[in-house]
């Protein structure tokens, strides 16, 4: 019996699927019956949570079976949802659990190097590691709600430094070190941070990244910052002197364990800070809290994911995405996590399959992208490697296509089931997405997951069923953000997700609207069609750009497609689609285009077909792999006020491609 199957028999009677339709007899139906109570009873629904994963509080707030609902959700409405007040606990608190009833001597984090070096943190030893980090923490002068950042690659190191931040009640918040000092210091410098923590470089497609001169301009950036926390990653690590701080080096603090010391902190005490990709504007600091995202990542990973202890959970990330905040939930459920340090595609796309092969992982998360490549570089995974403990594959960042959907069964493992999942930065989890024991249809989300009162609305705020509408959410989650950094009042968290402005007399309490056009089946899937602002609209006609970039990406040639739509004088639209082909092929040539036209034109509509079809040197990303359809479709119309920060872009050199191609448009 499945996680999920023993959380749903301890429901009350009016949550539970009928007589004769339990859930593993008729998931569809049966989920439906589960999820449908679970939004409509939220304070119900995380009450059962909370006593199923066997939360305990610090305080005298214990919550049981029995304890009234105002006390779980004191205040329902948002933004400003009150959730569990007089409850104290900690991160970590969770963590420590698990390393006392996990095997001491197996990894419970593991980081790999590009070169194939390898990192690990056991069960064991991991408490000690926390408890040693914190000390010094508190040595360096840091209290509770002081500010720790990190400017570091995916390594072990920078989890238990996370924890440790987490143990004493400081605020952590991490940023990637593929950006440059000047892209962290406009994120990392609005918390003013105390503590620093850097690495000297990474290894990444093959060459080595120095960042010593980096992480010197970063603390020459940030004056709040007294105390640096070195870690070397080179083999061969040359010396290395940081001007103006004082320096310790973190592998030796490790060396010398320490029992943790763990302080008990409010519910909605915050844990962390992320930060929006900052393409169009200052990037906004989103504060978590310690008790939400503890309740929400289990839910995710230990009812829908179906991870168990003793399994390997990869998800292959960077500091500055939310996935690496998710995957760090692992560790939660009792689940040993890996992190990789450098391309995965690099020495090519065999690179991840690996990993999940040595590190025997039973979830694999990944892009869209890697799954095409490996799928374009007629990879057979399953046979090249031993895959036996993968039981998972989940994929987001962008929608996958429904080709890749069937590409994993057939060259990864026919028992693997694909998970693609919905969500964000914003809530740091995903709204919806796979599920233990759910069917899986190529292209769609299988589910909306529990506590989720997610919901396709018409511009009137109808509830619209095999309909695209604006994603919204109707009720409360705990992982929603306690506030944004430097916003006291609260105005520009209400107007990031609760202002828009909604047409006709309905009632108008705010919901939350995500940004996203998305259809809700009739079967309780999703099917995610981009974001909906931006939107392609010919000729009135709404059309979601990830329904073309499925087709179009399916052609062998091309690696990626980047569909734009430029409202021009007079009621005039341009509709051009630029695409990037694979490496040592063909160029484009007017065969590919007409093999692409016709696609598109029989895949989805003579109205989906672009105006004309563009090979460009690349397509511009966040640093977490979004497309940048907003401000590039800005600055094809030649608009001056595009506020588009070149930081926050993957290559910001192809942005001068596209004002070109804008320039060179004659209407």
């Amino acid at each position: 019996m499945t996680a999920f199957d023993r959380f749903v028999a301890q429901l009350p009677p009016q949550a539970r699927p009928a007589e004769g339709s339990l859930v593993a007899d008729d998931p569809v139906d049966g989920y439906s019956r589960v999820w449908e109570w679970s939004v409509e009873n939220p304070a119900g629904f995380w009450r059962a949570l909370w006593v199923f994963t066997g939360m305990h509080s610090r305080s005298d707030e214990q919550v049981t079976e029995t304890t009234p609902l105002d006390r779980v959700l004191a205040s329902g409405v948002m933004p400003g949802a009150v959730w569990f007040p007089g409850v104290e606990l900690n991160y970590v608190d969770r963590v420590l659990a698990s390393c006392a009833t996990a095997d001491g001597e197996a990894a419970a984090i593991v980081g790999v190097d590009e070169d194939g070096g390898r990192t690990v943190h056991t069960w064991g030893d991991l408490p000690g590691r926390i408890g040693a980090v914190a000390q010094w923490l508190r040595e360096s002068g840091v209290r509770r709600g002081d500010v720790v950042a990190a400017y570091l690659p995916d390594i072990a190191d920078a989890m238990v430094a996370f924890l440790a931040t987490a143990s004493i009640g400081a605020v952590w918040s991490g940023c990637g070190a593929d950006y440059a000092p000047e892209g962290a210091a406009a994120r990392l410098g609005q918390l003013r941070p105390v503590v620093l923590i850097v690495a000297d470089g990474y290894l990444f497609g093959g060459k080595w990244r120095d960042k010593r001169a980096d992480a010197q301009a970063l603390v020459d950036a940030m004056d709040t910052v007294t105390t640096v926390g070195v870690i070397t990653t080179a083999d061969d690590a040359q010396p290395w002197t940081l001007g103006g701080v004082t320096r310790a080096d973190l592998h030796d603090v490790m060396a010398h364990p320490v029992d943790p010391v763990v302080e008990a902190v409010p519910f909605d005490h915050p844990l962390w800070v992320l930060f929006s990709s900052g393409t169009t504007g200052r990037p906004k600091g989103i504060v978590h809290g310690h008790g939400g995202v503890v309740l929400e990542h289990l839910k995710v990973l230990v009812l829908h994911a179906g991870l168990v202890p003793g399994d390997v959970f990869f998800w292959h990330t960077a500091l500055s995405w939310m996935m690496w905040n998710y995957r760090v939930g692992g560790l939660l459920a009792g689940v040993g996590v890996v992190c990789y340090s450098g391309s995965p595609l690099y020495p090519d796309a065999d690179r991840l399959w690996q990993i999940v092969e040595s590190e025997r992982v039973a979830y694999l998360g990944t892009s869209p992208g890697q799954i095409q490549a490996s799928r374009k570089a007629d990879l057979r995974p399953g046979e090249a490697h031993d895959l036996s403990r993968l039981r998972t594959v989940g994929s987001t960042g962008s929608t996958l296509a429904a080709d890749l959907f069937e590409w994993i069964p057939d060259a990864v493992g026919v028992d693997v089931t694909v998970s693609s999942v919905s969500g964000g930065t914003d809530v740091v989890t995903a709204f919806a997405g796979g599920s233990v024991g759910i069917p899986v249809v190529p292209g769609e989300l299988s589910v909306r997951y529990l506590g989720v009162a997610l919901h396709s609305w018409s511009p009137d705020r109808r509830a619209l069923v095999d309909e695209v509408g604006e994603m919204v959410i109707t009720a409360p989650m705990p992982s929603m953000p306690v506030g944004f950094w430097d916003d006291e009042d609260g105005s520009r968290y209400r107007a990031a997700y609760f202002e828009h402005e909604w047409e006709g007399e309905r009632s108008s309490e705010p919901v939350w609207r995500h940004g996203d056009w998305v259809t809700v089946t009739s079967r309780g899937s999703l099917v995610i069609h981009g974001r909906s602002d931006a939107t392609l609209n010919r000729h009135g006609i709404r059309m979601g750009s990830a329904d073309i970039y499925e087709v179009v990406e399916a052609v062998p040639e091309v690696a990626e497609a980047f569909a734009l739509g430029v409202d021009g004088p007079e009621g005039a639209y341009w509709m051009p689609l630029f695409v990037t082909l694979m490496p040592g092929g063909d160029p484009l040539d007017d065969g590919l285009r007409d093999r692409i036209r016709d696609a598109i034109r029989t895949r989805l509509s003579p109205r989906h077909v672009p105006d004309e079809i563009v090979e460009a040197p690349g397509i511009p990303h966040t640093r977490t792999g979004k497309k940048l359809e907003v401000p590039v479709t800005g600055i094809l119309a030649g608009r001056t006020d595009v506020a588009l920060d070149p930081r926050s872009v993957d290559d910001p050199d192809l942005l001068d491609f596209y004002r070109e191609q804008g320039a060179a448009h004659r209407w």
